[in-house]
């Protein structure tokens, strides 16, 4: 295992003055005397201080004047009372950037010395090994290599115990990683003129197939690019930039890159202890080939974890390393759909200066969030195909939105109709969009016994994943902490949830429908108490055919029923502790946005994709809530609804324009302003084009303008988007809750409080319906205006 190393990179020179000079060449006066060696300082450009990981750091030696070459020669730089030779140093952005290796894991003192006045600025730098943890706590294990899987290449032998992942030399186990790093290697590929990638020959001959690409400076280059993996914080990480022919492996030639630097995140859904996978989008040629560099890392993929504390103290590696071996970017702008845009507005409040510009792409607020309303769909599923399996409204498909909010219609239908039909269950001729978009991740967030990740069966001790609690909750129980009995705290709560209360007021359910949904809807197991899941998750249909108790897509049996139909069903409790911890720690998007951010949705309403539109509104309304505007956030959808739609299977869209790379023009040009105007706020710093906006599949504007979203987070007339755009609800506020989305545990007031209060309309119940609301309910029903019970008091 190597935790820290050293770039050896040109101009790695044995003295400052002669590194400024080979490196820079020529330049300056003869002048040696520095007017003021006092006002010359140093800082630390890669990283924060407290943050540094390697044994190296880039610094900035930074003062009131211009240094020359024989100037610099009377400084030197010190490591912990040792005088340190460079590895690199390179004037950029108006200062001197010196690479300095030496630091030792733990608390380091780095001094800038004047060779005649001696010291004149210190300061203290914390290092950590490559593999971490810097902060997240303590590592999850047992952990999955992919090294091999995804690039051929056999992790380091790392501990002498008996678990890990085996590392192979000649066909012949040599140990066990748990780490799973390997050395960070170089290799070059070019983009041909049919639109892929392939490997650059090694003899330095031009493919006759290679792509020219147009830089953001209007040069024409050939399309190749160096291409630097390796790991960090135990992930895989990506480092792309644009390169020339003939360049060195070592040389991260700078050349072709136009000082931008984009940060590639992804989605997905996972639950960790994999090193996970490294994409395509690690060399997005639709950025490369404009002169930015691109990094990326498996560890910044949601598809390995959701644990974006981790995520977050991976980024901030990865960005850091890129730094150290290329340079201070101009600045740094990301772009990813999904988890990848719920990654930019958690870390943009997380570690505010990570990012200067965003791109979430189809995003959500948060990912924790999401598991409040998602908890309910097959809750509410399994009462309209199950429980009330007699009522007859809720075989209309359109109805179902009255209780889901979410969008449902008769153009998808269920799946598993004709199956629940002949078990005589009920169903509709369509779905909600519980159905195809979100069923399955109830049991993956809370289910220890669900779930596994590739390349786990190579694990040894054989056995040893078998140990692994497959949940969100422990997948963050550095942050949500665990129970007396070591079981990880828990998020999710429905105590006093009056479901489908909005449909009660405005008459679309009686009184009779409302009581018997509350009291028989139910809640979810802990997860130390659930047990495997059945078809369609484990199993086939030749299992439910021998025995139809294991058709159960609602995961039923892990669900807290009515033991006799007719007492009220038990609800789940979130534990406070561990609700705290999640705002507390910034797993919850709390609405603080430094930043610029362009949020991209693609319209998926209609095909019932789980990326529906209410998030960008929910996050809109967290910010405000938080900084009393939301002008540092535009949004902008396109029409991507299908034309063909009969194979529901394979609804065919229409080709869609991509706004993402018109996105990122405009806040090239917003970070200009910013740059130029550092007194403005980064509202007033907004190009024209910054506003929000609609637009036609192939690219067209709509309508823009500040009111286009109107109605939806306020009560003014509906917008030209809005009204072009059917926005949807989710099953909290049907329920009655803000559409920011973000009460995991809702405060309480009694049932008199609410029969008083105007919480039921116009229906006025009378004693037997008190009766029962006091049955189903009784600590109270949720107050909502009110904040979490969980939520820290400023």
């Amino acid at each position: 295992m190597t935790p820290f190393r050293s770039y050896a990179l040109p101009c790695a020179l044995g003295a400052l003055t002669v590194a400024l000079t080979g490196c820079l060449g020529g330049g300056g006066g003869s002048s040696s005397d520095i007017e003021d060696p006092a006002a010359l300082s140093i800082a630390v450009l890669s990283s924060s201080p407290d943050q540094v990981t390697g044994n190296s750091v880039l610094l900035g030696v930074e003062g009131d004047v211009d240094l020359t070459e024989q100037q610099v020669a009377e400084l030197e730089l010190w490591v912990n009372d040792q005088k340190t030779e460079p590895t690199r140093v390179t004037r950029r952005n108006g200062r001197i950037e010196v690479l300095i290796p030496g630091l030792s894991e733990g608390e380091n003192r780095i001094e800038l010395h004047h060779t005649e006045r001696g010291p004149l600025d210190s300061m203290a730098v914390s290092a950590f090994p490559e593999t971490g943890p810097i902060f997240s706590g303590p590592q999850q294990y047992p952990f999955v290599c992919t090294t091999v899987s995804e690039w051929d290449k056999q992790p380091l032998v790392d501990t002498n115990g008996d678990t890990g992942f085996p590392v192979f030399e000649g066909g012949t186990q040599i140990g066990l990683s748990r780490d799973c790093s390997v050395e960070p290697f170089v290799t070059f590929v070019y983009r041909t003129t049919g639109g892929s990638y392939q490997p650059l020959p090694g003899d330095g001959t031009r493919p006759a197939d290679m792509a020219s690409t147009t830089l953001t400076d209007g040069r024409e280059v050939d399309f190749v690019v160096r291409w630097e993996r390796g790991t960090l914080n135990r992930f895989l990480y990506s480092f792309a930039t644009l390169a020339t022919l003939g360049d060195a492996a070592d040389a991260a030639a700078t050349d072709n890159w136009n000082g931008r630097l984009l940060f590639q995140f992804e989605g997905g859904v996972a639950i960790g202890h994999t090193q996970g996978r490294v994409s395509g989008r690690a060399l997005a040629p639709e950025v490369l080939g404009k002169g930015y560099a691109v990094i990326y890392s498996s560890g910044t993929r949601t598809n390995a974890h959701y644990n974006l504390q981790v995520g977050g103290e991976t980024a901030l590696m990865v960005k850091e390393h890129f730094i150290k071996r290329f340079g201070v970017p101009d600045y740094t702008v990301a772009i990813g759909g999904s988890g990848g845009g719920i990654q930019q507005y958690v870390y943009s409040q997380n570690h505010p200066d990570l990012l200067d510009a965003g791109v979430p792409q189809y995003a959500y607020p948060d990912m924790v969030t999401q598991t409040i309303h998602i908890g309910d769909c097959e809750l509410l599923e399994h009462y309209m195909d199950v429980t009330d399996r007699n009522n007859a409204r809720w075989q209309t498909t359109e109805n179902r939105s009255l209780l889901v909010g979410l969008n449902a219609t008769d153009d998808y239908p269920d799946p598993f109709a004709d199956a629940k039909t002949m078990l005589g269950y009920a169903t509709a001729p369509g779905m909600s969009e519980c159905i195809p978009a979100w069923r399955g991740l109830t049991p993956l967030v809370m289910n220890p016994m669900f779930g596994q990740v590739a390349n786990q069966a190579q694990m040894e001790p054989a056995g040893v994943m078998e140990q692994v609690n497959w949940t969100h909750y422990d997948d963050l129980r550095n942050i949500y902490g665990v129970d007396a009995q070591g079981n990880p705290r828990t998020l999710f709560d429905n105590v006093g949830v009056q479901y489908g209360l909005d449909a009660l007021t405005s008459n679309e359910i009686s009184p009779e429908e409302f009581l018997k949904l509350n009291s028989q809807v139910g809640g979810w197991k802990q997860p130390e108490d659930m047990v495997q899941e059945g078809f369609p998750f484990i199993g086939t249909i030749a299992d439910v055919m021998n025995d139809p108790t294991k058709f159960d897509p609602w995961s039923r049996r892990n669900m807290l029923l009515s033991p006799d139909g007719i007492a009220p069903a038990p609800r789940t409790e979130g534990d406070l502790l561990a609700i705290r911890a999640a705002y507390e720690s910034g797993m919850v998007f709390d609405g603080q946005l430094n930043i610029p951010v362009i949020e991209w949705r693609h319209y998926l309403e209609e095909v019932l994709d789980m990326h529906n539109s209410h998030q960008s509104f929910s996050a809109r309304q967290r910010i405000r809530n938080k900084m009393g505007h939301s002008d540092n956030q535009v949004i902008w959808f396109t029409d991507t609804r299908p034309t063909d739609t009969s194979d529901p299977a394979r609804p065919r869209p229409r080709e869609e324009f991509d706004h993402t790379w018109l996105a990122l023009e405009v806040l090239h040009e917003w970070l200009e302003n910013i740059e130029q105007n550092p007194d403005q706020t980064i509202a007033e710093n907004k190009p024209a084009a910054a506003v929000d906006s609609c637009f036609e599949t192939q690219g067209d504007l709509i309508a823009s303008g500040t009111d286009v979203w109107d109605g939806i987070i306020d009560n003014d007339p509906e917008g030209l988007c809005t009204s072009q755009f059917p926005t949807y609800t989710t099953s909290r506020m049907e329920a009655g809750g803000p559409i920011e989305g973000s009460i995991f545990k809702c405060t309480l007031k009694p049932i008199s409080t609410a029969l008083n209060d105007g919480t039921y309309g116009s229906w006025v119940p009378d004693t037997a319906e008190i009766t029962q609301l006091n049955a189903i309910f009784p600590e109270g029903v949720c107050n909502y205006n009110e904040p979490d019970q969980g939520r820290p008091q400023n």
